[in-house]
């Protein structure tokens, strides 16, 4: 008895959220089944390490920045910055270290893991890279790339990176991840090896996918509306954080007119020459504070770009699953035009027009052993697209399964970590207020002594 096709629009309906359980449980059980698929994959490059939980006994850092010069593939010379990531053990054994100490990354290497890591993991929010020009900035910060300010910037940025991935319950496990931190010579050739470029699904067929697929997932589909929306948001506050800096920095300089000012004054007057001199020299101090306090502010302006960066993370899980999605609504749409035809066969009536059927009534009725032929090719070609619908069925709910656990753990660190990051940027608006009324109690003070 043949087995009706499943109809496309249930074929990756992923079950409701709540009986997902914990994201824990649901990554948990991820985090087994990426074990397993790896082992059996990949037999000279094991994608995940047995060692699992190697990570929670090192230390990583991006402890130096250091600008070099060098040839780029085209024997061109170049200038560029490498990073210096440190991994220190916590534990030891045999008295010798676990982990290589130091070695040397271009910015290139940390885009090639993280390209990486978006392939072979589409289900996850892969955590992005710092920003490699400066954007968002108040128009005294440089926007030079090699700028000493924004390289250690970028540094800090990097080693956020790599800690990302590291308190990953998933990713830290890479095998590729490890050899990124302990193997400096051909590290790029074992990546290669994996054949992730070849993985790669190319940006005209999500394109293709996101205006064809007919039955798209309600969720991901507002996934892919909040992504953009939390974008628009932090795009927003960050043009607003640089307008607002770039007003402060000239507040905070008329207080270095003030102090000249007042020192010139003092030069011609003996009585209050004392407290304008000293008022002065508060205006001073004050004025010269903005520099260091708007470089802080960019500290925090990096932590909101790196979940504006994010949202692009989470439109490639979004794009990942129209693709799963169309290509299960193909294939389904394939099956049934197949049954189709074994049924018009069998029957010997034709229901739509084909050119097939244009053939036969201009040359001819087949030979039944003809037709029997063609009905058993056809029989073999149903059971394949059957057994292949229901592989991709399976397929798509195991990855909605796992991107909403990894979602729903995106969710409770990004809200975790915009709280933190914006209530210390109130608490040092706050401080720096407090400095200004201090600076103009000072100087209101030097005035009553006059």
């Amino acid at each position: 008895m043949e087995q009706a096709p499943l109809e496309p629009e249930r074929q990756l309906q992923p079950a409701p959220l709540e009986p997902l359980g914990s994201p824990d449980a649901g990554l948990g059980a991820a985090v087994g089944k990426e074990a397993e698929g790896a082992g059996e994959e990949n037999s000279g490059v094991d994608t995940m390490t047995h060692n699992n939980f190697w990570l929670k006994k090192i230390e990583i850092s991006v402890s130096e920045a250091e600008k070099r010069t060098g040839r780029n593939a085209m024997n061109m010379q170049e200038t560029y910055t490498a990073y210096l990531i440190e991994t220190r053990s916590v534990e030891h054994t045999n008295s010798q270290s676990v982990l290589t100490d130091s070695l040397w990354r271009r910015y290139s290497e940390f885009e090639l893991l993280r390209s990486y890591l978006l392939v072979y993991y589409p289900h996850i929010v892969v955590p992005p890279l710092p920003e490699k020009r400066a954007e968002f900035v108040w128009h005294k910060l440089s926007a030079d790339n090699m700028d000493p300010d924004f390289v250690e910037r970028r540094r800090i940025g990097l080693e956020n990176f790599l800690l990302r991935i590291a308190s990953h319950p998933i990713l830290c496990r890479d095998k590729i991840f490890y050899l990124f931190l302990t193997q400096e010579g051909n590290w790029k050739d074992t990546v290669n090896e994996t054949g992730f470029q070849l993985k790669a699904d190319s940006r005209l067929k999500a394109l293709n996918a996101t205006f064809r697929v007919k039955n798209p997932d309600k969720r991901f589909t507002d996934l892919k509306h909040y992504s953009d929306e939390l974008q628009s948001v932090i795009s927003h506050l960050l043009r607003v954080r640089a307008r607002v800096a770039d007003r402060l920095y000239g507040v905070y300089k008329v207080h270095g007119n003030y102090g000249r000012v007042f020192s010139e004054w003092s030069a011609i007057e003996k009585e209050m020459g004392d407290g304008l001199q000293s008022a002065g020299h508060h205006m001073d101090v004050y004025a010269s504070s903005i520099d260091d306090i708007l470089e802080d502010e960019e500290h925090y302006a990096d932590q909101l770009k790196e979940y504006l960066f994010y949202a692009e993370a989470l439109r490639a899980v979004c794009r990942k699953h129209e693709l799963m999605q169309y290509d299960l609504e193909m294939a389904a749409q394939d099956l049934a035009s197949k049954k189709q035809q074994c049924e018009e066969l069998a029957t010997g009536t034709v229901r739509t027009f084909s050119l097939k059927g244009m053939t036969t009534k201009l040359f001819g009725q087949e030979t039944p052993e003809q037709r029997e032929a063609r009905i058993k090719v056809l029989e073999e070609q149903i059971n394949e697209g059957e057994q292949q619908l229901k592989s991709k069925n399976l397929e798509g709910r195991e990855f909605v399964k796992n991107a909403w656990a990894d979602i729903e753990r995106f969710k409770e660190q990004k809200n975790r970590d915009l709280k933190e990051a914006l209530i210390s940027y109130a608490v040092m608006q706050i401080s720096m207020c407090k400095k200004g009324i201090q600076v103009w109690t000072n100087a209101k003070e030097c005035f009553s002594k006059m």
